[in-house]
C-alpha cells in the first residue's frame, strides 16, 4: 500500500473515531492531560472536604444542638433534653444503627480509619477504588463523629478525596501508574483543604499514600494540592489551623533542646502505644462479637463507647475544641493526662465497635494533651527557664503523630504550617527525628500498615512497581513493521470491514493449513505499567496481547510474557531469567485484586491458530516466507511443542501451530487438501477462546 493510501485511511479513522474517545486518549498518554486532571481532582477534593466539614456540623447539630460539642464538659443535648446526661450513652447507639448498615451494605471498606484502604489501592489495586466508597464514607464518618465517635475527619476526607480521584481516573481509563498518582493527589487535596496546609497534604500524598518521589508525581500532587486549598479557603476561612497558641513561644535557650529530646522519646513511646491500643482493641471486640452480624456491632458497642463518653464528656467527637483549651491552659496537669489516655481508649473503642473515622486527630490530641503535661512537669521541676509548655505540647502533636504513623516529613509541615509559626521548626525537627527511630526500633507497622499487614500485605516491601516504575508496555512490546489501524463508526462500534487494511471485506485467500482455533483478544494500552501489563499477561494473555496506542485507534505491538522478561533482563543487566515455581503466575492471577476487570475484545480483529498439517505446502520452509494477507501478522509459534517468539528464519514442520493477530472480515481458505471443511468452519467466529472443530484432518 502506498504512503498516500496510509495517510488517507489514518486521516479517515481520525476523523470518524469519535471525539470523546479522542480526548480521552490524549488525557491517558500525555502529560499536559495528567496535569489537566489533577486540577479537576484538586478542586473536587477541596469540595469534598467542604462538604465533608459541614456534614459534620450538621450531624453534631442534629444531635446535640451546636455545631462543635464536649469542649463544655456535662452539658446535655439542646434537641434531646429530656435525656439529661443519658444523652452521652444513647446518642452513640443512634448513630450506630444508622452507619452500621450503610457500611456493611454498601461499601464495607469504608469502615475503620480508611487511610490503609487507600495506601491498598495504590500499592496492589492499581489505584482502583470503587466510586460508592466516597459517598458511604462521607455519610458514615459523619455520623460517627455527629453522635460521638472519638475520631478524626482528616483519615475519612482522604479516603473520599482518593476515591473521587480514582473514580475519575477509571472514567477515563487512566494507565495504573498515573492513577495511583491521581490517588495521591486526591489524598493531598483532602488533607490540604482540611487543614488550610497544602505542604503537609503534599508530603501525606507523596510519603504516605504514593511512597515514591518522582518529579511527575510531586508536580502533580502539588498542584492538586494548592488547588484543593484554593477552592476550600472561600468557605473554611484562610488562618492557620491552631489558631488558639499563646503568642512567642519559642525555645529561648540552646538547653532547652535536651528537654526536647526527652519528650521526643516518651512521645514516640506514646505514639507506638497508641498503634497497639487500636487494633489490641480491634482483637477485643473480634473476639466478644464472633459470628453475629456486623451491621448490629456499631449499634451494642456504642453503649460501651457512651459509658466512656459519659466519664469524659471531652472525648466526644473529633476534639479540636478541647485541644484549644489544653494549649491555652485551661486544664490542670492530671487532668490533662487523663485526657491523653481517655483519648487513646475512645478512639480505640470507636474504630473497634466497626466506627469510621480516622486516626491523625487522635495523635493529634493525644500529642498536645501528653505535650502540655510534659510541659507542666518540667515548668515544676526547671521552673520559668523550660519554657512555655504550649512549646512543648506543639512539639509532642508531631512527635507523637510521626511516631504512629512514621511519617517525619509529614509531620513536621503539619506542625509548622497548622500553627502557622515557623519558629518552631528546629525543636519539632529534632522531636520528629528521635520519635521516629524511637517506633522503628520498637515496631515494624505503623498505625496504617498494620492493618495491612494483618491482612496479608505488606506495602513497606520493595514492589516490582518501585524497581521497574517506569517501564510501559510499550517498553516490553515487540513493535510490529507498520501499526494497525483499529477504526471506529459512527456510533462507536467497531467497524470489522475497514479495520485491517482495506475498505469491505478481503478475498478469500490459501492459507498453509487449518484454522484449529479462534478468539477474540484482549489489549493493553502502551502506557499501561509493568506491573498492570504482567496482570493482564496473566490472566489473559497465553500467548500475549496486543498493544493499543494512547489514543485507542493503532495495534503497534505484541507483549509477551518473554519479552517482558528480556526487558527486565535488559534493565538490570542480568542474563534471562529462569522461569519461576509452578504455578506461581496462576497463584498471582488468583490472587484478590490482583486482575483488574477485562478490557473489551480489541475491535476488529481475532487471534486464529493455523496448524501446518503433514501435506501443507510450507512444511520446511521459514515462517517469514509466508505470505499473509493484508493486516495479518504472526504472535506467537509452537515449534516441536516448545512454544517461542515468532522468528521469521525458523523452519516449519508438522505439527506446528502459528497463532496470528488476524482482521475479522477476512475469509480464510486452505491449501492443504482435506481443509474444505475447515475453512468453512472458520468464516463465521465462533465463541470467545473455543477451539474451531476441523473435519478431515487426521491425527
Amino acid at each position: 500500500m502506498s504512503q498516500h493510501h496510509k495517510s488517507e485511511r489514518a486521516a479517515l479513522a481520525w476523523r470518524t473515531w469519535p471525539w470523546p474517545a479522542r480526548a480521552a486518549g490524549w488525557l491517558r498518554a500525555s502529560r499536559g492531560g495528567l496535569f489537566i486532571i489533577s486540577v479537576l481532582v484538586g478542586a473536587g477534593s477541596g469540595l469534598g472536604a467542604v462538604v465533608f466539614r459541614y456534614l459534620i456540623y450538621f450531624f453534631t447539630w442534629l444531635a446535640t444542638g451546636h455545631v462543635e460539642f464536649g469542649q463544655d464538659g456535662y452539658t446535655g443535648s439542646a434537641h434531646l433534653p429530656v435525656l439529661g446526661l443519658a444523652f452521652f450513652v444513647v446518642i452513640p447507639v443512634i448513630g450506630g444503627i444508622i452507619y452500621g448498615p450503610l457500611i456493611y451494605r454498601y461499601a464495607r471498606e469504608a469502615r475503620g480509619h480508611g487511610v490503609p484502604e487507600v495506601m491498598l489501592a495504590v500499592a496492589e489495586r492499581g489505584g482502583r477504588i470503587r466510586p460508592q466508597v466516597s459517598v458511604v464514607k462521607a455519610v458514615a464518618s459523619a455520623v460517627c463523629i455527629g453522635t460521638g465517635g472519638s475520631v478524626g475527619r482528616e483519615g475519612p476526607i482522604v479516603q473520599i478525596g482518593s476515591a473521587l480521584a480514582s473514580s475519575f481516573g477509571q472514567w477515563v481509563r487512566m494507565p495504573e501508574n498515573r492513577m495511583r498518582i491521581l490517588v495521591a493527589c486526591g489524598a493531598a487535596g483532602g488533607i490540604s483543604a482540611t487543614f488550610n496546609a497544602p505542604i503537609t497534604g503534599v508530603f501525606f500524598g507523596v510519603e504516605i499514600v504514593l511512597r515514591e518521589f518522582s518529579v511527575d508525581a510531586v508536580f502533580t500532587v502539588l498542584l492538586a494540592a494548592m488547588l484543593a486549598d484554593i477552592t476550600a479557603i472561600p468557605f473554611l476561612g484562610n488562618r492557620p489551623f491552631l489558631h488558639g497558641l499563646p503568642p512567642g513561644i519559642a525555645l529561648h535557650h540552646p538547653r532547652n533542646y535536651l528537654l526536647v529530646a526527652v519528650l521526643a522519646v516518651v512521645a514516640g513511646l506514646i505514639g507506638v502505644l497508641l498503634a497497639n491500643i487500636v487494633y489490641k482493641m480491634e482483637d477485643l471486640w473480634d473476639l466478644a462479637w464472633k459470628n453475629r452480624p456486623e451491621w448490629a456491632r456499631p449499634a451494642v458497642g456504642g453503649i460501651a463507647l457512651g459509658l466512656v463518653l459519659l466519664a469524659l464528656p471531652q472525648l466526644y467527637g473529633v476534639g479540636y475544641p478541647v485541644m484549644y483549651k489544653a494549649v491555652a491552659g485551661d486544664y490542670v496537669l492530671w487532668f490533662l493526662l487523663v485526657l491523653a489516655a481517655g483519648k487513646m481508649l475512645a478512639c480505640s473503642l470507636t474504630l473497634g465497635i466497626g466506627g469510621s473515622g480516622g486516626v491523625f486527630a487522635p495523635s493529634l490530641f493525644v500529642g498536645v494533651t501528653s505535650g502540655m503535661a510534659f510541659g507542666e512537669i518540667a515548668g515544676h521541676i526547671l521552673g520559668p527557664g523550660a519554657g512555655q509548655p504550649a512549646l512543648y505540647a506543639v512539639v509532642a502533636m508531631g512527635a507523637v503523630f510521626t511516631s504512629a504513623a512514621r511519617a517525619p516529613l509529614t509531620s513536621v509541615a503539619s506542625v509548622v504550617e497548622m500553627t502557622g509559626d515557623y519558629a518552631l521548626t528546629l525543636p519539632v525537627m529534632l522531636a520528629v527525628a528521635i520519635a521516629t527511630a524511637t517506633s522503628r526500633a520498637l515496631s515494624y507497622g505503623t498505625i496504617y500498615t498494620t492493618k495491612l499487614l494483618r491482612r496479608g500485605y505488606d506495602v513497606d516491601r520493595t514492589a516490582p512497581w518501585r524497581a521497574f516504575g517506569d517501564l510501559t508496555a510499550a517498553d516490553t512490546m515487540r513493535p510490529f513493521p507498520a501499526p494497525l489501524a483499529v477504526a471506529g463508526d459512527r456510533d462507536g462500534q467497531a467497524s470489522h470491514t475497514r479495520g485491517a487494511g482495506g475498505s469491505g471485506s478481503a478475498p478469500p485467500v490459501p492459507l498453509p493449513g487449518a484454522v484449529t482455533y479462534r478468539s477474540d483478544p484482549q489489549a493493553v494500552y502502551a502506557g499501561e505499567s509493568l506491573t498492570q501489563t504482567l496482570r493482564q499477561l496473566a490472566a489473559y494473555g497465553q500467548d500475549g496481547l496486543p498493544v493499543l496506542t494512547g489514543d485507542g485507534q493503532q495495534v503497534q505491538g505484541w507483549v509477551t510474557n518473554d519479552s517482558v522478561l528480556r526487558t527486565i533482563a535488559r534493565e538490570i543487566g542480568t542474563a534471562p531469567p529462569q522461569a519461576g515455581r509452578p504455578g506461581a503466575q496462576a497463584a498471582s492471577a488468583a490472587r484478590p485484586g490482583q486482575v483488574t476487570k477485562p478490557p473489551t475484545p480489541l475491535a476488529g480483529y481475532q487471534i486464529l491458530e493455523i496448524a501446518i498439517g503433514p501435506g501443507s505446502p510450507v512444511a520446511g520452509k521459514a515462517l517469514g516466507a509466508i505470505s499473509w494477507p493484508p493486516g495479518w501478522i504472526p504472535v506467537s509459534l509452537l515449534h516441536r511443542r516448545s512454544p517461542q517468539a515468532p522468528d521469521p528464519g525458523q523452519i516449519l514442520v508438522p505439527g506446528d501451530q502459528i497463532r496470528l493477530l488476524a482482521p475479522h472480515a477476512a475469509r480464510e481458505t486452505s491449501q492443504s487438501p482435506g481443509h474444505e471443511a475447515a475453512a468453512d468452519s472458520a468464516a463465521e467466529p465462533p465463541a470467545t477462546d473455543t477451539p474451531v472443530p476441523v473435519s478431515g484432518e487426521g491425527p
